[in-house]
Protein backbone atom coordinates (compact mmCIF):
# COMPACT_ATOMS: atom_id res chain seq x y z
CA UNK A 1 0.00 0.00 0.00
CA UNK A 2 1.03 3.61 -0.78
CA UNK A 3 2.06 5.30 2.50
CA UNK A 4 0.04 8.61 2.85
CA UNK A 5 1.26 11.67 4.93
CA UNK A 6 -1.04 14.75 5.50
CA UNK A 7 1.48 18.22 5.75
CA UNK A 8 -0.11 21.50 6.39
CA UNK A 9 2.37 23.14 3.72
CA UNK A 10 -0.63 22.69 1.59
CA UNK A 11 -2.73 25.47 3.83
CA UNK A 12 0.04 28.28 3.79
CA UNK A 13 -1.46 30.16 1.09
CA UNK A 14 -5.19 30.71 1.91
CA UNK A 15 -4.31 29.91 5.72
CA UNK A 16 -1.92 33.03 5.78
CA UNK A 17 -4.67 35.25 3.97
CA UNK A 18 -7.69 34.12 5.90
CA UNK A 19 -5.53 34.94 9.14
CA UNK A 20 -4.49 38.14 7.96
CA UNK A 21 -7.78 39.23 6.74
CA UNK A 22 -9.77 37.99 10.56
CA UNK A 23 -6.97 39.80 12.09
CA UNK A 24 -7.31 43.05 10.51
CA UNK A 25 -10.94 43.24 10.29
CA UNK A 26 -11.02 41.89 13.95
CA UNK A 27 -8.34 44.68 15.13
CA UNK A 28 -9.57 47.72 12.53
CA UNK A 29 -12.79 47.51 12.95
CA UNK A 30 -12.59 46.74 16.61
CA UNK A 31 -10.51 49.95 16.78
CA UNK A 32 -12.40 52.35 15.19
CA UNK A 33 -15.51 51.61 16.90
CA UNK A 34 -13.41 51.74 20.02
CA UNK A 35 -11.97 55.53 18.99
CA UNK A 36 -15.08 56.83 17.69
CA UNK A 37 -17.12 55.73 20.84
CA UNK A 38 -14.12 57.12 22.69
CA UNK A 39 -15.02 60.78 21.50
CA UNK A 40 -18.77 60.11 22.28
CA UNK A 41 -20.98 59.71 19.02
CA UNK A 42 -23.93 58.37 18.90
CA UNK A 43 -24.44 54.38 18.31
CA UNK A 44 -25.77 55.35 15.09
CA UNK A 45 -22.74 56.84 14.33
CA UNK A 46 -20.93 54.04 15.57
CA UNK A 47 -22.88 51.70 13.66
CA UNK A 48 -22.69 53.80 10.17
CA UNK A 49 -19.09 53.69 11.18
CA UNK A 50 -18.69 50.21 11.35
CA UNK A 51 -20.50 49.15 8.45
CA UNK A 52 -18.12 51.88 6.56
CA UNK A 53 -15.10 50.06 7.85
CA UNK A 54 -16.43 46.41 7.38
CA UNK A 55 -16.85 47.09 3.19
CA UNK A 56 -14.11 49.38 2.48
CA UNK A 57 -12.04 47.25 4.56
CA UNK A 58 -12.81 43.97 2.98
CA UNK A 59 -12.29 45.58 -0.53
CA UNK A 60 -8.98 46.98 0.34
CA UNK A 61 -7.82 43.37 1.85
CA UNK A 62 -9.49 42.16 -1.72
CA UNK A 63 -7.56 44.54 -3.08
CA UNK A 64 -3.69 44.44 -2.02
CA UNK A 65 -3.78 40.67 -1.85
CA UNK A 66 -4.46 40.45 -5.54
CA UNK A 67 -2.09 42.88 -6.36
CA UNK A 68 0.79 41.71 -4.00
CA UNK A 69 0.05 37.97 -4.95
CA UNK A 70 -0.53 38.97 -8.40
CA UNK A 71 3.56 40.26 -8.40
CA UNK A 72 4.66 36.96 -7.21
CA UNK A 73 2.96 35.39 -9.81
CA UNK A 74 3.91 37.54 -12.63
CA UNK A 75 7.60 36.82 -11.04
CA UNK A 76 7.07 33.18 -10.80
CA UNK A 77 6.18 33.08 -14.26
CA UNK A 78 8.75 35.34 -15.55
CA UNK A 79 11.10 32.78 -13.88
CA UNK A 80 9.47 29.89 -15.26
CA UNK A 81 10.15 31.47 -18.72
CA UNK A 82 13.58 32.43 -18.38
CA UNK A 83 14.38 28.77 -17.28
CA UNK A 84 12.09 27.23 -20.19
CA UNK A 85 14.73 29.20 -22.71
CA UNK A 86 17.84 28.32 -20.99
CA UNK A 87 16.74 24.50 -21.58
CA UNK A 88 16.18 24.91 -25.26
CA UNK A 89 19.40 26.73 -25.07
CA UNK A 90 21.82 24.50 -23.24
CA UNK A 91 20.19 21.70 -21.91
CA UNK A 92 23.10 19.81 -20.70
CA UNK A 93 24.57 22.85 -19.06
CA UNK A 94 21.28 22.93 -17.23
CA UNK A 95 21.35 19.13 -16.58
CA UNK A 96 25.24 19.82 -14.81
CA UNK A 97 23.51 22.67 -12.89
CA UNK A 98 21.17 20.80 -11.46
CA UNK A 99 23.41 17.82 -10.43
CA UNK A 100 25.57 20.86 -8.70
CA UNK A 101 22.69 21.87 -6.38
CA UNK A 102 22.16 17.75 -5.34
CA UNK A 103 26.01 17.42 -5.22
CA UNK A 104 25.42 20.47 -2.50
CA UNK A 105 22.80 19.21 -1.24
CA UNK A 106 24.76 15.80 -0.08
CA UNK A 107 24.49 13.38 -2.90
CA UNK A 108 27.78 11.53 -4.86
CA UNK A 109 28.49 13.50 -8.12
CA UNK A 110 27.38 10.26 -9.91
CA UNK A 111 24.62 10.06 -7.96
CA UNK A 112 23.79 13.54 -8.52
CA UNK A 113 23.94 12.98 -12.30
CA UNK A 114 21.63 10.48 -12.34
CA UNK A 115 19.05 11.99 -9.96
CA UNK A 116 19.16 15.04 -12.50
CA UNK A 117 19.23 12.96 -15.66
CA UNK A 118 16.01 11.05 -14.48
CA UNK A 119 14.07 13.86 -13.07
CA UNK A 120 14.65 16.27 -16.12
CA UNK A 121 13.85 13.08 -18.63
CA UNK A 122 10.51 12.79 -16.41
CA UNK A 123 9.91 17.11 -16.21
CA UNK A 124 12.75 19.01 -16.71
CA UNK A 125 10.90 22.57 -16.19
CA UNK A 126 9.57 21.36 -13.17
CA UNK A 127 12.60 20.21 -11.70
CA UNK A 128 14.56 23.45 -12.18
CA UNK A 129 11.20 25.30 -11.24
CA UNK A 130 11.24 22.86 -7.66
CA UNK A 131 14.95 22.94 -7.19
CA UNK A 132 16.66 25.96 -8.51
CA UNK A 133 13.67 28.05 -8.01
CA UNK A 134 12.15 27.26 -5.16
CA UNK A 135 8.73 26.93 -7.05
CA UNK A 136 6.40 24.52 -6.47
CA UNK A 137 2.59 23.69 -6.48
CA UNK A 138 2.05 23.84 -2.96
CA UNK A 139 3.91 27.37 -2.45
CA UNK A 140 2.35 28.96 -6.18
CA UNK A 141 0.90 32.11 -6.19
CA UNK A 142 -2.38 32.12 -6.29
CA UNK A 143 -4.46 35.84 -6.66
CA UNK A 144 -8.27 35.13 -6.94
CA UNK A 145 -7.48 32.42 -4.07
CA UNK A 146 -6.21 35.42 -2.19
CA UNK A 147 -7.78 37.81 -2.13
CA UNK A 148 -11.33 36.31 -1.99
CA UNK A 149 -10.21 35.06 1.53
CA UNK A 150 -8.61 38.52 2.50
CA UNK A 151 -11.98 40.29 1.87
CA UNK A 152 -14.59 37.28 3.38
CA UNK A 153 -12.28 36.53 6.19
CA UNK A 154 -12.10 40.73 6.57
CA UNK A 155 -15.90 41.09 6.80
CA UNK A 156 -16.32 38.11 9.02
CA UNK A 157 -13.92 39.20 11.23
CA UNK A 158 -15.35 43.40 11.73
CA UNK A 159 -18.72 41.73 11.93
CA UNK A 160 -18.16 40.41 15.29
CA UNK A 161 -16.97 43.45 17.05
CA UNK A 162 -20.18 44.85 14.91
CA UNK A 163 -22.69 43.11 15.89
CA UNK A 164 -21.32 43.49 20.16
CA UNK A 165 -22.07 47.34 19.15
CA UNK A 166 -25.27 47.01 17.55
CA UNK A 167 -26.68 45.13 20.61
CA UNK A 168 -25.00 46.69 23.35
CA UNK A 169 -25.87 49.66 24.93
CA UNK A 170 -23.63 52.66 24.89
CA UNK A 171 -23.10 52.67 28.66
CA UNK A 172 -21.13 49.25 28.26
CA UNK A 173 -20.39 49.58 24.76
CA UNK A 174 -16.62 50.49 25.70
CA UNK A 175 -15.45 47.90 27.65
CA UNK A 176 -17.50 44.83 26.05
CA UNK A 177 -16.74 46.02 22.50
CA UNK A 178 -13.02 45.48 23.50
CA UNK A 179 -13.24 42.84 25.59
CA UNK A 180 -14.80 40.41 22.94
CA UNK A 181 -12.50 41.73 20.98
CA UNK A 182 -9.66 40.44 22.56
CA UNK A 183 -11.64 37.12 22.92
CA UNK A 184 -12.09 37.07 19.43
CA UNK A 185 -8.03 38.05 18.55
CA UNK A 186 -6.98 35.13 21.16
CA UNK A 187 -9.70 32.77 19.70
CA UNK A 188 -8.44 33.53 15.97
CA UNK A 189 -4.72 33.55 17.30
CA UNK A 190 -5.50 29.55 18.93
CA UNK A 191 -6.98 28.48 15.65
CA UNK A 192 -4.63 29.62 12.97
CA UNK A 193 -1.76 27.89 15.23
CA UNK A 194 -3.29 24.97 15.83
CA UNK A 195 -4.02 24.94 11.97
CA UNK A 196 -0.32 25.63 11.04
CA UNK A 197 0.83 22.86 13.86
CA UNK A 198 2.17 25.84 16.03
CA UNK A 199 1.68 26.22 19.69
CA UNK A 200 -2.10 27.34 20.67
CA UNK A 201 -1.19 29.37 23.34
CA UNK A 202 1.49 31.41 21.71
CA UNK A 203 -0.80 32.34 18.87
CA UNK A 204 -3.09 33.45 20.81
CA UNK A 205 -0.81 35.38 22.88
CA UNK A 206 0.55 37.09 19.95
CA UNK A 207 -2.73 38.15 18.30
CA UNK A 208 -4.02 39.40 21.54
CA UNK A 209 -0.82 41.27 22.35
CA UNK A 210 -0.96 43.54 19.07
CA UNK A 211 -4.53 43.75 18.97
CA UNK A 212 -4.82 45.19 22.48
CA UNK A 213 -1.85 47.61 21.44
CA UNK A 214 -3.90 48.51 18.37
CA UNK A 215 -7.41 49.24 20.24
CA UNK A 216 -5.38 50.91 23.41
CA UNK A 217 -3.89 53.53 21.18
CA UNK A 218 -7.02 54.28 18.58
CA UNK A 219 -8.96 54.79 22.02
CA UNK A 220 -6.59 57.19 23.74
CA UNK A 221 -6.74 59.18 20.23
CA UNK A 222 -10.49 59.14 19.89
CA UNK A 223 -10.92 60.35 23.31
CA UNK A 224 -8.40 62.81 23.31
CA UNK A 225 -10.35 64.19 20.38
CA UNK A 226 -13.83 64.19 21.96
CA UNK A 227 -12.25 66.09 24.72
CA UNK A 228 -10.64 68.70 22.27
CA UNK A 229 -14.16 68.89 20.15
Amino acid sequence: MRHRERHRTDRIAWLRAAVLGANDGIVSTGSLLLGVAAANATQGTLLATGVAGLVAGAMSMAAGEYVSVHSQADSEAAELERERRELAADHHAEHRELAAIYVGRGLEPALATEVAHQLMAHDALGAHARDELGISEAFSARPIQAALASAASFAVGAALPLLVTALTPMSYLIPLVAGTSLVFLAGLGAWAARAGGAGMAVGALRVTFWGALAMAVTAGVGALWGTVG
